[in-house]
């Protein structure tokens, strides 16, 4: 090999080597870690005051305002038509059922008749006073014979306002042939039977007067001074539609087993209420300011309420909070957070203590979007 060709392979194997070698010295540096990925983007909200409605609960009974016991006063007679049944709604004066009336209206010619008799007596027994008193002066009747006559003019007179009474008495056993009803309202029960003879003070029938349902609610007795006539409650019959009723009277007493005292409440006459009924209310006392989060912001854990705080470093921070009251998609926070902190608005669910989060315009109200 000539010199010439030596030259250049060494030319070569130094070019080689230079291109290797710095490849080499990459490989035995160590490698930069790479700066840590957000988990997820979020929306913050700071907590708002808000006004927070002042309700308490209570449980009781739904029943009818009043009810109306309608009975028959008459005895012997047969009832021959029943116009109304349970659930009819009437109104005052109206004809609930009818009796036989033939016997009364019988029993009620014979007084007139006697009636009619007593007056033609009377008007002699009058006429022959008179005559008496005319001729008094004259000395042609005996004193006798003139105060015979004046006793029978005053005695025909008795006679007759016991017969008018008699007839006022039978007219009233006609008028009472006929069952009315004393006021508005719903029949809720009925007795009454076609062709039946019933005795006087027999109920034919219940009605819940003016159809007017009432909640009387057990509330304790630490809770009653609060309550006041004219208060709006709400409440949920099993099974039924929310209704809205008003306070009419808190109850004078308390129960000394329960400690529990009744609060009279004016439902109405409600579609989804009926007496008897168990419902669960409550009472609207006002309300009052208080600092909120959205319901999505607040996380369910152990039993617990939490919230997941955004710090300067963009890192949450899982904080146990006291909660109270609930209105609409707003809560109320007791205790925990500070007016100024920034919370995680939605997706809590996915993150957990110590999560980079990526942080994303709040929206203006406050109101959380997922």
């Amino acid at each position: 090999m000539n010199s010439n060709s030596h030259l250049l392979l060494l030319l070569v194997s130094t070019l080689v080597a230079g291109a290797l070698n710095p490849a080499a010295q990459a490989a035995d540096e160590p490698k930069k870690p790479s700066p840590p990925k957000p988990a997820l983007s979020v929306n913050v909200v700071l907590p708002q005051r808000a006004e927070m409605p002042l309700r308490f609960a209570a449980h009781g009974n739904i029943a009818a305002w009043q009810e109306a016991s309608i009975g028959s006063e008459l005895s012997g007679l047969r009832l021959a038509e029943v116009r109304v049944d349970v659930g009819s709604a009437i109104k005052r004066g109206q004809v609930l059922a009818t009796f036989a009336a033939e016997t009364v209206q019988s029993e009620l010619a014979q007084v007139r008749a006697a009636v009619a008799e007593a007056e033609a007596t009377l008007a002699e027994a009058a006429a022959n006073a008179q005559r008496a008193r005319d001729m008094q002066a004259s000395g042609m009747l005996s004193a006798q014979a003139i105060t015979q006559m004046l006793t029978a003019e005053r005695t025909a007179q008795a006679r007759l306002d016991v017969q008018r009474a008699l007839l006022n008495t039978q007219q009233i056993r006609v008028q009472h042939t006929q069952i009315l009803a004393p006021d508005d309202g719903v029949i809720s029960a009925r007795a009454a039977t076609v062709g039946a003879v019933v005795p006087p003070g027999m109920e034919l029938f219940r009605m819940i007067r003016q159809g007017r349902l009432e909640w009387r609610a057990e509330v304790a007795a630490s809770e009653l001074a609060r309550i006041r006539p004219g208060l709006t409650v709400t409440l949920t019959p099993v099974g039924g539609a929310p209704v809205t009723g008003r306070v009419r009277m808190v109850g004078p007493t308390v129960d000394a087993q329960t400690r529990n005292g009744i609060v009279f409440v004016d439902i109405g006459s409600s579609g989804s209420a009926r007496p008897g009924m168990f419902a669960r209310g409550e009472f609207n006392l006002g309300a009052s300011s208080s600092l909120t989060l959205p319901q999505s912001a607040v996380l369910l854990r152990d039993g617990f309420s939490y919230v997941l705080l955004v710090g300067a470093d963009s890192k949450v921070m899982l904080t146990k909070v006291s909660v109270g009251r609930r209105n609409a998609d707003r809560v109320e926070i007791m205790g925990g957070v500070e007016p100024n902190a920034r919370v995680v608005a939605a997706g809590g669910g996915f993150l957990g203590d110590g999560d980079l989060v990526r942080v994303v315009t709040a929206p203006a109200s406050g109101a959380s979007r997922p």
